[in-house]
């Protein structure tokens, strides 16, 4: 026979599996220090003025 299921509780656990899902991808992105994100944008500039520098002019 089939197991006998709460579908509140399923459906409580699946929420909460879900925002633990959310909660670790905002800690990648957000959970990062002052000194981490300075240095990504200077790297992202530093690509980005290479990338302007071989761009050529009409």
């Amino acid at each position: 026979m089939a197991e006998i299921v709460n579908l509140r509780t399923v459906r409580k656990q699946k929420a909460r599996a879900s925002k633990e899902v959310q909660a670790a991808e905002n800690r990648v992105l957000f959970g990062r220090t002052k000194a981490e994100k300075q240095q990504q944008a200077a790297e992202k500039a530093l690509a980005e003025k290479k990338i302007d520098g071989h761009k050529r002019e009409d």
